[in-house]
């Protein structure tokens, strides 16, 4: 299942304006804070899939009968470096949640071509868990799928799996949509655009997220 978030009217396409603006992205503390509201949002939005219950919390003059989430032991995952102030979103809402974190990377062949390294995980058990794993930018869905399997490895199955991108591109989603499995993974992307260059940037996008946030690497 995928979810375009801005098929809908949400405040989200304010903050993902600012991000795409190359007069407003410069400003790499409001493009942090940015990726972390585009992260607090998706996890409002998938905490209405999730199972609730009503309990009984006691007020000091009574009783309240709330819907609270039952049964979902959450675990934010993490393709290190731009996406850690999205992360930071997602750990807002779901405070409880078990974190793990992934180093996956580009390496570019003098033709132009790359294959993506998993280099490390850090990852608890994930067996029977809900796996929210989040990157800013889904263009091709190689790194995803790649970390996707390599925490499964090392960590066990989840009941289900969330895949979170501020910005996907559609050849990436339909990547993931053919190599994960359908039933136990859904996808959720704040816009998805139509192109990727030959170096496999989104077009329009936004550029590079992790030298927006942090800074231009070499």
């Amino acid at each position: 299942m995928v979810r375009i978030l801005d098929k809908q009217n949400t405040i989200l396409n304010r903050f993902i304006a600012e991000m795409r603006d190359v007069r407003v992205q410069g400003d790499s503390m409001r493009f942090r804070r940015n990726l972390e509201r585009a992260g607090e949002i998706t996890a409002y939005e998938i905490s209405k899939t999730m199972n609730y219950s009503e309990q009984v919390i006691e007020t000091p003059l009574g009783e309240a009968v709330v819907a609270l989430p039952t049964g979902e032991d959450v675990v934010i995952a993490t393709i290190l470096r731009a996406g850690i102030p999205y992360h930071q979103g997602f750990l807002n809402y779901f405070d409880g949640a078990s974190n793990a974190f992934v180093s996956a990377f580009r390496k570019y062949s003098k033709d132009g071509t790359f294959k993506v390294k998993v280099e490390y995980i850090s990852c608890g058990n994930l067996e029977g868990k809900t796996l929210i794993l989040v990157d800013p930018m889904l263009a091709t869905g190689t790194s995803i799928v790649l970390t996707y399997k390599a925490l499964l490895e090392k960590g066990g199955t989840p009941k289900h799996t969330h895949i979170c991108a501020v910005i996907g591109s559609e050849e990436g989603v339909a990547y993931v949509r053919e190599n994960l499995p359908e039933r136990e993974v859904t996808v959720w992307c704040g816009a998805v655009d139509e192109e990727l260059t030959v170096k496999s940037y989104i077009i329009p996008g936004l550029g590079d997220a992790g030298d927006l946030a942090y800074g231009d690497k070499l």
